[in-house]
């Protein structure tokens, strides 16, 4: 079978010498690949045009795309299965790399439609006031770069590495451009077939390079992103290329890093955490067979646990069962090829230059299926480093592969330090019944670190695992780790949109955001505005109530009701001395009294309160005083409807409570369920 690329809107087979692509379990042929006769400028040309297209569509619109295509995929996902076990994985390895990728399409469709506008710009933050009477104001907003996303991709993941970075690429507005690792692209392309198959994203969106990326990363610009996972070295060379430093192109860098997982100081064998810890680092070692940028390289223990844990460590591994993993009973597939076992052999060497072997062989281990001179198997391996704070090579050289060295501290102080030479990594895990312990580990590590967890027995059960990136969390880290960032969901969005500042008068700011800039024009209407169904309420429209007197049996009463006893409304004895100069309201009752003189009774458009956003109570207000509403449309969003549900969006509303004076006594954001005419 010869792979295709995708390219501007077409399959095209590559032409010229292929590259064999070879079954990880017994050697045979899986697939051939070749890239050769590719235009690949004219890849970058077609995805600028259609980046137009996408970038009409509001974030809301692409999530739901997303969304879509990820229940298109997941039915569909048994065919992915079984192309994935001639990469070596087990059920449990594809699950995370099928699966898992899948589910992180979910994940930011649904993201994106919770904590993002649904506008074809994302709006952030808040109004910056930049002048006295506030006539000039400023914001920030995000639109969609006018690029191509390009996402050069490691071969350990070919179906999670895509999605992860293409989720959210497309919720952003930017067309991707796909280059998987070859030596396991050829599930990265069924799935893209499917993708493309499926007719959900706009066509162009999603292009596909199998084999060599050749010379495209010459025809970059400032609009273009590129992201890579793999090798620092090889991050390294395509981050000082040419176009990508003259153009200043966006590069995020994941690279695979010598991360860590501590045995507390203190949690002894026979402790659950001890146990806990023992699970992790076996798991972290034979998941995918070690290939995974965010497994367990270094394992640091308490220098009188160290025996221990080599034992323990040695015990659990001796019972995964290794082989062909389309067989009942296998634990642990191959390393991806045999190219993969030269070299983990050869860094595993290096680092025992350092070490000594603690647990196992790969002169001799046993099969279940498989092949041994033509599969790519290599056997779990413990290594030992002595003196981990004057030997390099365990915090040097990465064995891409299941294995790991052991490394001992005598205190805090030196485990710490033990962590800092890895000079810096994508995760570390602390496993410690000791909170204290990990509150110190955690401040004096994060600083080189993406990611840490830390584990005791009361989070263990629902603990997601060292190794696994969440789509909600910063994936990456600094210094060797390759100082990128992926997912951290919201933030990752924002990689492919340029933040600029925009400035003028609230009301040009209102219409340019569709959000209600304070100091902006408003409408007011003989109709109220809750007579108004969704579509005739406009930003801005705006109703001044009556006024009410609030009086000490308002106080009284509301005592009452609610039994909040706070002295300042019911004991005038003790006034004396607070910030209060007599008797004052509850700031809950201002805002229920608030309610009343805005809402209309009467029923209408308006279907139901659905909540209450940054209530400030900013002045008192004492019996005696009179109190009035300011409410404005603040902003809108239409709602998903369920089945049987009215149509219907959610409007926000900006309430303002003025006294007699005219000061502001208390600020929020409500917001109603407001019934759309469809």
């Amino acid at each position: 079978m010869k792979l295709q690329s995708y390219a501007y809107g077409e399959w095209i087979n590559g032409t010229g010498e292929h590259q064999n692509l070879l079954n990880a379990v017994n050697g045979d042929l899986v697939a051939e690949v070749s890239s050769k006769g590719i235009d690949f400028e004219g890849m970058l040309t077609y995805g600028r045009k259609v980046n137009k297209t996408l970038r009409n569509y509001t974030i809301h619109e692409r999530a739901r795309m997303l969304k879509a295509l990820a229940f298109y995929l997941m039915d569909r996902k048994e065919i992915f299965y079984e192309l994935s076990k001639a990469t070596g994985a087990t059920k449990i390895d594809s699950w995370i790399d099928i699966e898992g990728g899948i589910g992180t399409l979910f994940t930011y469709a649904s993201k994106a439609r919770r904590e993002m506008q649904d506008e074809r710009f994302y709006v952030d933050g808040n109004l910056e006031p930049l002048s006295k009477k506030g006539t000039f104001v400023g914001h920030h907003i995000c639109v969609p770069l006018e690029g191509v996303a390009i996402h050069i991709n490691a071969f350990n993941f070919p179906c999670w590495g895509m999605l992860e970075k293409m989720a959210p690429s497309i919720i952003a507005g930017m067309p991707v451009i796909i280059k998987p690792a070859s030596l396991t692209s050829y599930l990265t392309e069924l799935m893209v077939k499917e993708i493309i198959a499926s007719n959900i994203l706009p066509e162009g969106s999603i292009q596909l390079v199998c084999g060599s990326l050749g010379n495209m990363l010459d025809y970059v610009t400032c609009q273009d992103v590129v992201t890579f996972t793999g090798s620092a070295y090889t991050g390294k060379k395509l981050k000082v290329l040419p176009a990508i430093i003259d153009n200043s192109v966006r590069f995020n860098m994941e690279a695979d890093s010598l991360n860590f997982c501590m045995l507390g100081e203190n949690d002894a064998p026979g402790t659950a955490e001890f146990d806990l810890f023992i699970r992790e680092v076996q798991r972290e070692m034979t998941t995918k067979a070690g290939q995974k940028c965010t497994a367990i390289r270094r394992t640091i223990v308490p220098e009188k646990y160290a025996e221990d844990v080599a034992k323990a460590l040695g015990d659990k591994l001796s019972k995964i069962a290794m082989g062909d993993p389309s067989l009942e009973g296998v634990k642990m597939g191959p390393l991806a090829g045999r190219e993969q076992v030269k070299d983990v052999s050869e860094n595993m060497n290096l680092i025992l230059q350092d070490s000594e072997v603690a647990y196992g062989s790969n002169a001799d281990f046993a099969l279940i299926g498989g092949s041994k001179e033509k599969g790519a198997f290599f056997a779990p391996m413990v290594l030992l480093c002595n003196d981990p704070l004057n030997k390099k090579a365990p915090h040097d050289v990465e064995a891409f592969g299941p294995i790991t060295t052991i490394l001992p501290y005598k205190n805090m102080e030196e485990a710490i330090e033990i962590v800092k030479l890895g000079k810096g990594s994508l995760v570390g895990s602390v496993f410690t019944a000791d909170n204290n312990f990990g509150r110190e580990i955690v401040y004096n590590t994060a600083s080189y670190h993406g990611r840490i967890m830390v584990v005791n027995k009361d989070s263990a059960g629902e603990s997601t695992g060292h190794g696994s990136p969440m789509p909600q969390l910063v994936h990456g880290g600094p210094g060797r780790a390759g100082g990128g960032e992926e997912l951290g969901g919201i933030r990752s969005i924002l990689h492919y949109m340029q933040r600029t500042a925009i400035q003028g008068h609230p009301t040009t700011l209102t219409a340019i955001t569709k959000q209600y800039q304070t100091g902006a024009e408003r409408f007011e209407d003989v109709r109220h505005p809750f007579t108004k169904y969704y579509e005739e309420l406009n930003i801005g429209d705006t109703i001044n109530t009556h006024k009410r007197t609030v009086t000490e049996t308002d106080i009284v009463n509301f005592t009452g009701i609610s039994w909040d006893n706070f002295y300042a409304h019911t004991d005038i004895t003790s006034i004396e001395g607070s910030i209060f100069e007599r008797r004052v309201a509850h700031g809950y009752f201002i805002i229920s009294a608030s309610a009343g003189l805005f809402v209309n009774p009467k029923p209408g458009p308006v279907l139901a309160n659905y909540g209450l956003d940054e209530l400030r109570f900013t002045k008192p207000v004492y019996a005696g005083d009179t109190i009035n509403v300011k409410l404005t449309v603040k902003s809108k969003q239409e709602k998903e409807p369920r089945d049987g549900e009215k149509l219907q969006g959610v409007v926000k509303w900006l309430v303002e409570v003025f006294n007699q004076d005219g000061d502001m006594v208390a600020l929020a954001t409500i917001l109603t369920l407001v019934e759309r005419k469809g």
